[in-house]
């Protein structure tokens, strides 16, 4: 074949290299600036070099700009959850987003959406010319085996992108090809539902050609229970309410008529993947966290089916800020903290559910890694924390960058996805359906995930209405703080009925109205203890006196107020808030573009 001049990032696993990208031009966020440039009869002309191209359309995951921060912790909050960093709105940034008084020149928007796009350029390259290559059709086997798989890792990455790009924006430019194959590089908006339906096809593909866990190498990379759990999310959310700038409610949020059929999609995905064996749930859910993710490991029962692999260093080497934004803080000063568990959040936990005291987190850690207690209204997420991360020296270290990945898809959330599929398909919940949640819920309880647990099980005969509540619940107990929770809610058109009730329910808190009357101004841990424990109940009233060897921390005051019910979600606007305007920038260079959904 004839080969045209392309750039290429040729990146290794060790020295991956950051994006530097601006918007002064439409085309320039379908382009990357090069590390190296090669001609794709070099870069194409054999695996190894294949590898390092497709290592560069990963890279395009990570750091700052992508699921190091900005995507995984500035763009899905508010929820009812969590609220992003503390302060009121006003900023043009981060807390414009989170508080939902975002503007189309907020400083935070450009630089994702160019990285985005930037991982689309790099896909769309691998996914045109592998196919191509000579060694495709005539290689060796395991030369065809492994440029197989790189295709479909590339079309997998890019569904990734794209539906990254959707669940923010909304409709946007849909390219499948290499830019200098465009004939237009200044499009307008495609529907969202034409782009889900390529997506959908592409990774019905890309499960032929990537390989099973188990089939291959421990490492990172994508595996066919990625794609296929991607392929039933994706169906999930074309099937689900999205806001909509045309149809039958134009700028309200819609479902389409026909949402059955991707339901069905995404049953048969993850019941493929349930059946296959080769995932399963970690019998610890704090394990998964600790022992794994903060520990730079490896899961080992294959929960955690697809997490972007974070390089260690800076943002421009492709790292990630979790544990130093949020989580955390050393000596209550060093790290953000940024991101707050809300106390109707840590109350909707069941006591004795383990996956409370690893999703919320209600305390500094000193450089001796003793525990500070933090008030309540203060209380940080807890699954990416400082103080479980294996490398001692981040105790006593300023550094901002300790390598974490982040898990985009853990086989829970299949679980959880197959049973909401289920109820729906068949008007209410199925043995099936009933087996995959109670799983979920016994490994959250501490209990043998295999054998039923009245304890702990949910109660048979639930309507389908009931069935599709517990879905909702389970889903933010098990998932909290993965990045998943907000886009839930909107799929599910909960969201601004979410922000209401939770604005209600904290001003019922604040006042120990309800179910709140008996909850404590003051709680008591341990002192001089490396981990929290709580010496007094946060669900009953304090001891008049102050027990001995113990800190304490304020619980329930006022300050939840000022902090939190006064600023959570305070510029919500239901059929707008949904999506994110797009960047001032973008508009200025391609006039075929629209700012929709009021902004």
């Amino acid at each position: 074949m004839k080969f045209r001049k392309l750039t290429v990032y040729a990146l290794s696993t060790a020295m991956l290299a950051g994006l530097s990208l601006t918007l002064p031009a439409c085309k320039d966020y379908l382009e990357v600036d090069p590390v190296s440039s090669f001609s794709p009869e070099y870069v194409f002309s054999n695996v190894p070099n294949v590898q390092k191209q497709i290592l560069g359309i990963y890279n395009a995951l990570t750091g700052d700009n992508g699921y190091g921060i900005r995507l995984s912790m500035y763009y899905p909050l508010d929820n009812d959850e969590m609220m992003g960093q503390s302060g009121n709105p006003g900023d043009n940034e981060r807390r414009d987003i989170a508080r939902y008084t975002v503007q189309p020149s907020n400083t935070q928007l450009a630089n994702p959406y160019a990285q985005l796009y930037s991982g689309i350029e790099k896909a769309n390259q691998a996914i045109y010319y592998i196919p191509k290559m000579q060694l495709y059709a005539t290689g060796t086997d395991t030369e065809k085996r492994d440029l197989r798989r790189m295709h479909g890792e590339a079309l997998t990455l890019r569904a990734q992108f794209y539906f990254e790009l959707i669940r923010n924006w909304g409709d946007i430019p849909f390219y499948t090809q290499p830019s200098y194959l465009e004939t237009d590089l200044y499009k307008s908006k495609t529907n969202r539902d034409e782009i889900y339906e390529v997506l959908l096809a592409d990774l019905a593909e890309a499960s032929n050609l990537v390989p099973w866990r188990g089939e291959v190498g421990s490492d990172e990379r994508i595996t066919q229970g990625a794609v296929r759990a991607l392929r039933a999310r994706i169906a999930l959310f074309r099937g689900g309410y999205s806001l909509r700038p045309t149809g039958p409610k134009t700028g309200e949020m819609q479902r389409g008529s026909d949402y059955r059929k991707y339901y069905q999609i995404a049953r048969d995905e993850c019941e493929v993947i349930i059946k296959r064996g080769a995932h399963r749930l970690n019998p610890s859910f704090q394990s998964v966290f600790k022992d794994a993710i903060d520990a730079h490991r490896i899961e080992p029962n294959g929960e955690v089916i697809w997490e972007v692999a974070m390089a260690g260093g800076t943002s421009a080497t492709g790292d990630s800020k979790l544990g130093y934004y949020n989580g955390p803080r050393l000596n209550g000063s060093v790290g953000n903290g940024a991101l707050s568990i809300l106390p109707t959040y840590f109350y909707s936990f069941d006591p004795r559910d383990t996956r409370r005291d690893v999703t919320a987190a209600p305390y500094n850690v000193s450089s001796a890694g003793i525990i500070q207690p933090r008030p309540l209204h203060q209380m940080v997420d807890g699954k990416f924390r400082r103080d479980w991360i294996t490398n001692p020296a981040v105790l006593t270290s300023n550094a901002q960058y300790f390598g974490l990945n982040w898990p985009l898809i853990r086989y829970s959330d299949v679980l959880l996805m197959f049973a909401e599929a289920e109820n729906e398909l068949a008007g209410g919940p199925t043995a099936e359906g009933y087996d995959a949640i109670n799983q979920v819920r016994r490994r959250g309880f501490g209990k043998t995930v295999s054998s039923s647990d009245v304890t702990v099980d949910l109660p048979a005969g639930l309507s389908q209405t009931e069935f599709f509540s517990a879905i909702v619940n389970e889903r933010s107990w098990e998932l909290g703080g993965e990045g998943i929770r907000k886009y839930d809610l909107i799929r599910w058109n909960l969201l601004d009925q979410r922000i209401r009730e939770t604005k209600e329910e904290l001003k019922a808190l604040v006042g120990k109205q309800g179910k709140y009357a008996n909850l404590p101004s003051t709680v008591y841990f341990a002192a001089n203890s490396t981990t929290p424990v709580y010496v007094t109940s946060p669900y009953e009233a304090a001891p008049a006196t102050a027990p001995t060897n113990t800190v304490s921390a304020a619980w329930i005051s006022n300050n939840i107020t000022t902090t939190m019910t006064d600023l959570f979600a305070v510029g919500f606007t239901k059929n707008k808030s949904e999506l994110l305007p797009l960047h001032t920038s973008l508009l200025d260079v391609n006039s075929n573009l629209s700012q929709d959904y009021g902004y």
